[in-house]
């Protein structure tokens, strides 16, 4: 299969989606080389952990390191067809990742994808690269059997908000409660 958006064409390989600028240079230059740029997205391996971290890091300030180890054990095996977590990768360096699972029936809502979490390298923003993680879990989701897919962020964040809706994301209906312990 076949995705494109502007100036962006995407194949589906099973379960790794690959990213050009040009249709003709992945027709020609499937392995990438200087005048294509490839961008494939995969599950995400323990060596993909360390760049992982960076990558989170340098978005929230935090250094979450035993976080990113329960992450992986709880996701990145892949034991359960329902849990992902996949990075976009340019060769071997890791520019964004992505998280999420098939949650079913919370509090009477029909099993949905979640994604709670995401993340490109500033260097790589405004390339494509979350569209193509979002598509990438959106089809593992849809493989999974639901039909919706979720998120749940904080409404002051004005660039993560924007990509949400820039992809067709709506308000859902269901209503965030939370109280301090």
């Amino acid at each position: 299969m076949v995705i494109s958006y502007p100036n962006t064409y995407f194949v589906d390989n099973g379960f790794r989606m690959i990213a050009t600028k040009s249709a003709s240079k992945l027709a020609t230059n499937p392995g990438g080389g200087s005048d294509a740029t490839i961008i494939s997205v995969r599950s995400a391996t323990l060596q993909d952990l360390g760049q992982v971290i960076a990558i989170d890091t340098d978005a929230t300030g935090i250094e979450k390191v035993d976080y990113w180890y329960e992450l992986f054990h709880r996701y990145g095996s892949r034991t359960l067809k329902q849990r992902f977590f996949l990075v976009a990768a340019d060769g071997s360096e890791i520019v964004g990742f992505i998280i999420g699972e098939v949650r079913d029936w919370e509090f009477g809502s029909p099993p949905c994808g979640w994604v709670f979490g995401l993340s490109v390298k500033p260097s790589a923003r405004l390339g494509g690269v979350a569209t193509l993680m979002l598509e990438t879990i959106c089809a593992g989701f849809a493989r999974s059997g639901v039909k919706k897919v979720r998120t749940l962020l904080s409404r002051d964040n004005g660039l993560v908000m924007s990509f949400f809706r820039s992809q067709g994301m709506v308000a859902a209906p269901v209503i965030a409660l939370e109280r301090d312990l």
